[in-house]
C-alpha cells in the first residue's frame, strides 16, 4: 500500500463515505487513479465500493483497526522492533499496532514469536518466523485466546520481552483494559517477570476502563506518540515507566 492508498483509507474511514471525485481533487490524481486505488483497497477488504463513492467497513476487528491511523501504527512498531534482538523470543499480545509490530519482526529479524492472537499468527504465515500460538477459548471478536487454559500455557513458556497493548490509563487506576478475560491474559504475561512494554497510541491515556492491567510497576516502558501529554508523561516518569515518544510525521 503506497502512501497515497493510506492517505484515500484515512480519509474514508475518518469520513465513512468519500466520492471519488472528492478523493481525486484532495489527492491530486485523476478520477482513474483513484479507482484503481479503490478497486486494489476493495481486494484487500479495507473499504467497499459503491457507485461513485468508496465506504468505510462498518467492523471492530483488528485488520479494520490496524488501518486507522496506519501510518503512526507502522511507525510506533518498526521504533519497538528496533528494541529486539535476534535470536529472543518475544510476547506479542495482541492488537493492530502489536500486529504490525509481529510482521516488522518477521520480515526483519530472526526471532521466535509467541501470540495468543489468532490474527497474528495468520498474518506471519508466509514468513520464516517460528510462531508459537497458544491455545484456550476462541474469543472471536478479537480473534485472540484467553481463559485457564491460555494462563496455564503462558505459564509454560519463557519469553525476553512482552509487547502489551492497552485500552486506558489514568494515574489513580494505571493501565486498564475493556476486556476482562484479555485482561486477565495480560495479567499472566505480567506475573512472568519479563521486561513488559506497552505499545500504543496516544489516544489511550486519559481514558479509563473497568479491568486493571497492572499493577503498574510490572512495566518497564512505553511506547507511544507524540500526542502525549506532558501531564501524562510525568505521570508515567514519577511510576519509574520510561517512556519513548516516537514522532508522528504526515504523510506526504
Amino acid at each position: 500500500m503506497n502512501s497515497r492508498q493510506q492517505i484515500i483509507l484515512q480519509m474514508v474511514i475518518d469520513q465513512g463515505r468519500m466520492s471519488v471525485t472528492d478523493l481525486a481533487k484532495i489527492t491530486g490524481v485523476s478520477e482513474v487513479t483513484i479507482r484503481q486505488d479503490l478497486n486494489l483497497l476493495e481486494k484487500r477488504s479495507y473499504l467497499r465500493r459503491a457507485h461513485g463513492y468508496a465506504v468505510g467497513l462498518e467492523s471492530d476487528d483488528v485488520e479494520t483497526r490496524m488501518m486507522n491511523n496506519y501510518a503512526l501504527k507502522r511507525t510506533l512498531a518498526e521504533f519497538a522492533a528496533t528494541l529486539v534482538n535476534d535470536g529472543e523470543t518475544v510476547f506479542i499480545e495482541n492488537g493492530s499496532s502489536n500486529a504490525l509490530l509481529a510482521r516488522t519482526l518477521a520480515e526483519h529479524k530472526r526471532v521466535t514469536l509467541i501470540t495468543v492472537s489468532s490474527y497474528i499468527a495468520h498474518l506471519l504465515k508466509d514468513t520464516d518466523c517460528e510462531v508459537i500460538l497458544l491455545g484456550g477459548i476462541y474469543q472471536k471478536k478479537s480473534e485472540s485466546m484467553v481463559g485457564p487454559l491460555t494462563r496455564q500455557f503462558i505459564q509454560q513458556v519463557h519469553f525476553n520481552k512482552a509487547f502489551i497493548g492497552i485500552d486506558g490509563f489514568l494515574p489513580e487506576t494505571g493501565f486498564t483494559g475493556r476486556d476482562m478475560m484479555r485482561a486477565d491474559v495480560v495479567n499472566a504475561v505480567l506475573e512472568k517477570g519479563s521486561e513488559a512494554i506497552v505499545l500504543t497510541d496516544s489516544s489511550k491515556f486519559g481514558a479509563t476502563h473497568p479491568y486493571t492491567l497492572g499493577p503498574i510497576a510490572r512495566f518497564s516502558r512505553v511506547i507511544t506518540d507524540d500526542g502525549l501529554s506532558e501531564t501524562a508523561h510525568q505521570q508515567l516518569r514519577d511510576s519509574d515507566v520510561h517512556v519513548d515518544i516516537v514522532k508522528q510525521f504526515p504523510l506526504s
